[in-house]
């Protein structure tokens, strides 16, 4: 029976060559304490939440929340529907897209193209799903995860423009101010598996990196490997089953000038169990300007797809990204 796994080891052999005749130079990963990220529950009294919502986004720029109006059902449900996708054989997945799963095609992404060495190698495969670009036509299997994925999409589209615009209205905005620029036209979904690794921890789940977005929210298993970045130290995430990890992105780092903190962070993959999550993308169009809310502003104003573009060249060029330094006035 065909693996449903990538070829990671055949397609990137010189990596695993060069890194074997190098290995007495390889540094394994700094061990990182397991924490619990602050918890907001939506539940509670407006002001007191809104105010430990913003506090979390300033000192650690990343937060959990309970009582979210995203039914456990339904995200348990979308869980069980991407490990049936993701289980289908390699070949469906990567030549077959466009037939077998319409909603999602040309989306499909695994390893890093890019990789120039084993610590650039992203053990993990992906379905990058735009919500404008949902289908529920199809296949009983395909209209199930569809549908699925657009319940759990619309959920979770009414939570990011709830959070960005309660940060909005903490540095004296109105509270709807990314309804127009973060539409359901440019945000979009990532449905994440990182296969059993046997090689771990010398390789990332998903290498190190921040962000590029307002906003991102996260639905991931009870397996962990999320880690971050905090006082200058990596910790370890410890997974909450009632729970959705909200992360600042990039953007709103440049845009708050620098009040909420986009963090670094990184999965490690796991050497015995496949790990799997769903990240939501609070995205603007291409077209939209990206400037400081304040006077005396640290970044240069640019576009989200100016952004974009320099982010790509940079991982084409150096195989990793450079992000805001680049935007420094």
């Amino acid at each position: 029976m065909e693996s449903s796994d990538p070829p990671f080891q055949e397609f990137y052999k010189k990596l695993f060559d060069s890194h074997a005749r190098n290995k007495n130079d390889f540094k394994i990963f700094d061990v990182a304490e397991e924490r619990e990220l602050p918890m907001i529950d939506l539940g509670l009294e407006e002001e007191k939440c809104k105010m430990e919502i913003a506090k979390a986004s300033q000192e650690w720029g990343f937060f959990q929340v309970i009582n979210h109006g995203v039914s456990l059902d339904v995200l348990e449900k979308m869980r069980c529907e991407q490990v049936r996708l993701f289980h289908r054989p390699f070949h469906e997945k990567i030549k077959e897209g466009s037939e077998k799963f319409n909603f999602l095609a040309g989306s499909y992404q695994w390893g890093t193209p890019s990789a120039t060495c084993l610590r650039q190698l992203s053990w993990s495969e992906a379905f990058h799903v735009p919500l404008a670009g949902i289908s529920t036509t199809g296949d009983n299997d395909i209209s199930t995860l569809s549908m699925t994925t657009k319940q759990v999409a619309t959920k979770i589209s009414n939570l990011a423009q709830k959070i960005a615009g309660i940060l909005a209205k903490q540095l004296g905005h109105k509270p709807n101010f990314f309804e127009r620029d973060c539409s359901t036209t440019s945000c979009y979904l990532r449905l994440n598996r990182y296969p059993a690794c046997p090689i771990s921890p010398e390789v990332f789940g998903l290498m190190p990196h921040t962000d590029s977005d307002f906003l991102t929210i996260l639905h991931q298993d009870q397996i962990g490997g999320l880690q971050l970045v905090k006082d200058g130290r990596w910790i370890s995430i410890k997974p909450n089953p009632e729970a959705l990890i909200i992360n600042i992105g990039d953007l709103f780092q440049a845009w708050s000038n620098n009040i909420y903190k986009s963090v670094e962070h990184r999965v490690v993959a796991n050497k015995n169990v496949e790990r799997f999550s769903t990240a939501y993308f609070f995205c603007p169009s291409y077209e939209t300007m990206i400037q400081s809310c304040f006077e005396n502003s640290v970044y240069r104003e640019f576009s989200f797809g100016e952004f974009r573009e320099q982010v790509q060249e940079d991982v084409r060029i150096h195989g990793y990204k450079i992000g805001l330094p680049r935007f420094f006035i």
